[in-house]
């Protein structure tokens, strides 16, 4: 898994509205389905960070590894950077590792994007720390913050965008995302994107389906959610976590899958499901690339890569993009 995926033109619907919605959309569909951008409420959050700590999960590690050791060659190829805006910063820390391996330079404007209040709180405070950096907070969609944030930043900005949260997107969907941040910037800003790659079958499923249950505890929280804010009365013991690797697709799927033939009412969404003995939600997907994909799909959408860093023992890429 990697940070939510939000999607835009929720403004208009107070937040408790638009989840009743929401669920009443997706689990009314064939295949069932849940939007990703709900894991993360407080629990959900914790439990991602834990995530990011399991030793079969090496997302974070190789980012992590990455950035310091890249960060100061990728604030040299920045000269006069002003601002960096980072979607879905989590809970900081990557952004925080890049700033102290490069020095954090003076008058520095930092934009932290997140539907999670948690989550972006969190990453405030470890952005703060980091030094004379100012710190602006949106709580938003990522179009709709960066759209805030592109309003409020002059100078020559970054656009980062870690965590392989690109991941998330069908493959049209990270053309359209990408090509709507191009829009969103000037010939002399810039993208640093992380992404996953494609690696053998057995690392993914423990990424995704770890021996401790950490992973199965996040998906299945999903459901305890919806019954706390949504009046739901889901039985949360009779759903189970599983973590499918689609090689044709090119993605790891998330799906909670019904133990039982079983009933459930949503009552905020006014939705009653019948499940049968099987039957799957679909959760989550996480797309994986190769390196020579990522380059390819960001010329597409109007960027040009200045550099690419590739950790080979878990296998993830971290590229600097200039908008072309």
């Amino acid at each position: 898994m990697t940070r939510p995926v939000p999607t835009a033109g929720h403004t208009h619907i107070s937040a408790p509205a638009q989840f009743a919605a929401d669920v009443r959309y997706y689990l009314s569909q064939t295949p069932r389905q849940l939007p990703s951008e709900y894991f993360y409420d407080a629990l959900g959050s914790a439990l991602f960070d834990a995530i990011c700590r399991l030793p079969w999960y090496g997302i974070t590690r190789a980012e992590s590894r990455l950035l310091a050791s890249h960060g100061a060659g990728i604030f040299q190829r920045l000269a006069g950077l002003s601002t960096i805006v980072e979607l879905g910063p989590g809970n900081g820390d990557k952004l925080r590792l890049l700033l102290a391996a490069a020095g954090v330079p003076d008058a520095l404007n930092v934009h932290l994007v997140d539907v999670s209040q948690p989550a972006l709180d969190l990453a405030a405070r470890a952005v703060s720390e980091s030094g004379r950096v100012g710190v602006v907070r949106h709580c938003a969609t990522y179009d709709e913050g960066l759209r805030e944030a592109m309003a409020q930043a002059s100078g020559r900005r970054l656009i980062a965008f870690l965590g392989s949260n690109i991941g998330n997107f069908d493959p049209p969907g990270a053309a359209a995302f990408l090509s709507n941040v191009r829009r969103s910037v000037s010939r002399q800003d810039a993208l640093l994107i992380g992404v996953d790659l494609v690696k053998p079958e057995r690392t993914l499923l423990l990424a995704y389906d770890d021996p401790l249950g950490v992973t199965a505890a996040f998906n299945r929280n999903l459901l305890v959610r919806i019954n706390r804010e949504l009046g739901a009365d889901f039985n949360v013991e009779q759903f189970r976590h599983q973590a499918v690797w689609n090689a044709s697709e090119s993605r790891m799927e998330m799906h909670l899958v019904s133990a039982c033939a079983q009933h459930v009412r949503v009552e905020y969404a006014e939705l009653d499901v019948d499940f049968e003995a099987g039957e799957r939600i679909w959760t989550e997907s996480s797309y994986k690339y190769s390196p020579d994909g990522i380059t390819a799909l960001l010329r597409s959408c109007g960027f040009a890569v200045a550099a690419q860093w590739i950790d080979e023992s878990d296998r993830f890429a971290l590229t600097l993009a200039e908008a072309v």
